[in-house]
């Protein structure tokens, strides 16, 4: 009994060793595997700003590709932090397949509102986050001006973000101007004239009032013989021509 429990001790003695031999075997061969390829993939298939060459130039190491470089000297967190450095990339992931493939994953950032300056504009996308012209991409969104610093930015995101969860205020709205006195104006797709909206205070009962008010005058046309439509005063709207 004592020689069978003996032999099986052995037996599975032997076979560990095995396997930590082949598993070492295997692992230092893996190691010694080349990056045979580099994908990237963009989310949604939202790749704007930034093309599949650009992330390549991103994915660098030791001052070169890591193309045909071995899988053993790879560091994916660096990789991973150069690449979420860009600023249009929201969200990036940088792994590496048992084939040898080094994959990243990206997601580029939205931009909402694009901040027109004295010294030039910017993007700003969903999360507040300022996000710069593109030479390769020119973004469609909501035009602001009069905004002089990042608080003028965080204080006029809530609008931006009410407008463009509105489907009509959506299309309607095309240009948001601040004046100094914290009062907003707005310009629109159909027509010259423009929306005197005030501060903003009791946004939503001023949207309500301005879509009744277009309900109106888009039926019998007459909206277009007014050159400013204010929704800034209680219970009303005052036009002028």
């Amino acid at each position: 009994m004592k020689f069978k429990k003996l032999l099986k001790y052995l037996l599975f003695a032997v076979l560990t060793g095995c396997l930590a031999f082949l598993y070492s075997f295997s692992s230092k061969r893996n190691e010694r595997k080349k990056i045979s390829k580099i994908e990237v993939e963009f989310e949604a298939g939202d790749n704007h700003f930034l093309t599949h060459a650009m992330v390549n130039k991103l994915l660098i190491q030791n001052d070169t590709t890591v193309k045909n470089q071995a899988k053993s000297v790879i560091d994916l967190y660096k990789l991973e932090n150069n690449v979420s450095k860009n600023p249009y990339v929201e969200k990036a992931a940088v792994f590496l397949s048992i084939d040898g493939v080094l994959k990243s994953t990206i997601k580029q950032r939205t931009p909402i509102v694009r901040i027109i300056t004295d010294k030039g504009s910017y993007y700003v996308d969903r999360q507040g986050v300022k996000v710069p012209l593109s030479s390769n991409y020119s973004a469609r969104v909501l035009l602001v001006s009069g905004v002089k610093s990042d608080k003028d930015v965080k204080e006029i995101l809530p609008l931006v973000r009410y407008i463009l969860a509105d489907n009509f205020l959506q299309k309607e709205v095309v240009g948001i101007q601040k004046y100094d006195t914290n009062e907003y104006e707005f310009s629109v797709r159909s027509g010259d004239y423009k929306i005197d909206f005030g501060t903003l205070t009791n946004v939503e009962v001023k949207f309500k009032k301005l879509k009744a008010f277009y309900n109106t005058t888009f039926k019998d046309k007459t909206i277009q013989e007014y050159k400013t439509i204010n929704v800034k005063y209680h219970n009303q709207v005052v036009c002028t021509k």
